[in-house]
Order: structure tokens, then C-alpha cells, then sequence
């Protein structure tokens, strides 16, 4: 998958989360999904998107992978 199409595909997510709080922790799994495609394309990981994945983590621990 391409790296714009990636940073898009992100951004919705972080639009869906705004929209719909309710599901935040489905917008978890997708955003993680989609950091690590970043990460196995050897990407650097924007350090917002890190910083928010860790604070959902931290909210939904029983996600963890």
C-alpha cells in the first residue's frame, strides 16, 4: 500500500474518532493495522500517532497485542 494512501487512510480514522468517541477502541485496532504497515514499509512513525496510540492503549489495555 502506498504511503499516501496509509497517511490517508489515518487520517479518516483520526476524523472517525472525533465523530464517533463510542468507538475509540475500534479505531485502536485499525490505527495500530496501519502503523504497523508504516513500520514493516521501514517508515517513520509520525510521534503524535505513537503518543495516541499509547494513550489508547492505555485506556483499552486488554487490547494489547
Amino acid at each position: 500500500m502506498a504511503l499516501e494512501e496509509l497517511k490517508a487512510q489515518i487520517a479518516l480514522l483520526l476524523e472517525e474518532m472525533v465523530n464517533q468517541p463510542e468507538d475509540e477502541h475500534e479505531v485502536l485496532e485499525q490505527l495500530r493495522e496501519k502503523l504497523n504497515e508504516l513500520r514493516a514499509m521501514g517508515m517513520p512513525l509520525p510521534d503524535d500517532l505513537v503518543a495516541l496510540e499509547k494513550r489508547l492503549e492505555e485506556r483499552f489495555p486488554e487490547s494489547r497485542a
